[in-house]
């Protein structure tokens, strides 16, 4: 699925075809996020702050999906909601049945003082636990969930109001219009920690975590409509470089550190964008040590893995100390994404991009039929 020439396909039913060449680091960038989180899971020391993994994705995935979503409004004018939304349902949905099955099988066995599995696992099949979690504490052993329910609200979310605020913003100002967005999201949830709200049900909720979306969505527009001041930021973009280096430091930050609402997530979202900028050139050293192979075959694997990964090392954490729970927990946790990602993943995904069954229909290249980007979900 992922070879070094391959594209995202939106040439069903006769639309156009929309290309976004692989880039080989952005996979990188996946492995090195899925690495954080698994620290962070594993309560590994100095990586208290690791659970910025997550902020990693969230920019990642608002970049690719409105890229793909304004590529496909500049060429025919319209967006296919029908198209979009079946695609995300068979690219998400069949990995999550398979892990929700294998935990309402196995955790009652593995924690038999759980009281609430099916619970837990009807919530997070429904992509509730952001909300779940932040109000009710459930689910607990698939506490994880909360981001994969983030993302799919947007994806629920976003693709009506990209149209809207595209009709409505100036030609070539869509991206003042998002900018904007993404500011009151931030004064939102500092509004929440002024106000006093707990740290756990800020952290949580879609509508508090929408930042690094609409960060990695501000980037896709700008990079579409270049105003004069953002190419100027590109040429001069080394000088900028130095701001990735804060987000090691951000490591410090501790579970509970409203630091982290207020401004640390801000200072991870734009380290982030600064990042994407430099892979997106295709060379240089950061460029060729995203591309080492160890990470990018993580990041290939890395909805799989993130789905698997908590009740793995939930339960590897009660007994071992943390260097063998990141061990044996990315070594069983990426066993179980590959298992599941050439077993259901794939047969899911000969489905979602089968060609219709009218045969008059224009037929995709060769290039987009037989090769499709990364969907932008987390992992």
């Amino acid at each position: 699925m992922h070879n070094k020439t391959h594209h995202a396909r939106v040439a069903e039913h006769g639309a156009p075809a929309l290309a976004l060449p692989y880039n080989p680091a952005l996979d990188g960038l996946r492995g090195v996020a899925i690495l954080l989180v698994i620290l962070s899971h594993a309560h590994a020391p100095l990586f208290d702050g690791a659970f910025y993994g997550v902020d990693l994705f969230f920019v990642l995935s608002g970049y690719l999906i409105t890229t793909l979503l304004l590529q496909e409004l500049q060429q025919s004018g319209r967006l296919d909601y029908w198209r979009f939304y079946r695609r995300r349902l068979w690219r998400l949905m069949p990995a999550l049945l398979l892990l929700l099955l294998a935990y309402c099988i196995f955790a009652p066995m593995l924690w038999p003082e759980l009281k609430d599995v099916y619970g837990d696992a009807l919530v997070s099949l429904l992509y509730l636990a952001d909300y779940g979690i932040a109000f009710f504490d459930s689910p607990g052993t698939l506490l994880h969930m909360w981001s994969l329910s983030v993302e799919e609200h947007f994806y629920l979310v976003w693709p009506p109001l990209l149209v809207l605020l595209a009709r409505m913003a100036p030609r070539g100002r869509l991206w003042r219009t998002i900018a904007a967005l993404l500011l009151l999201a931030w004064a939102w949830r500092v509004l929440w920690v002024l106000l006093g709200q707990q740290f756990y049900e800020i952290f949580f909720r879609f509508d508090t975590r929408a930042t690094g979306l609409l960060t990695g969505s501000l980037l896709a527009a700008l990079l579409l409509e270049q105003p004069a001041w953002f190419q100027a930021l590109r040429q001069r973009l080394t000088h900028f470089m130095w701001l990735v280096l804060a987000v090691p430091l951000l490591m410090a930050q501790a579970w509970d550190d409203m630091n982290a609402m207020l401004w640390g997530m801000t200072v991870v979202e734009c380290a982030t964008v600064v990042l994407l900028l430099a892979l997106l050139q295709r060379q240089g050293a950061v460029y060729e040590m995203l591309s080492a192979r160890v990470l990018v075959v993580l990041g290939r694997l890395s909805y799989g893995i993130y789905l698997w990964h908590y009740p793995v090392v939930r339960y590897l954490r009660a007994d071992l100390p943390w260097p063998a729970v990141v061990a044996l927990g990315l070594a069983i946790s990426t066993a179980l994404a590959a298992l599941s990602y050439y077993t259901v993943e794939r047969w899911a995904l000969r489905r979602r991009d089968a060609r219709p069954k009218d045969q008059n229909r224009p037929r995709p290249t060769a290039a987009s039929g037989r090769h499709h980007l990364k969907d932008p979900v987390l992992g």
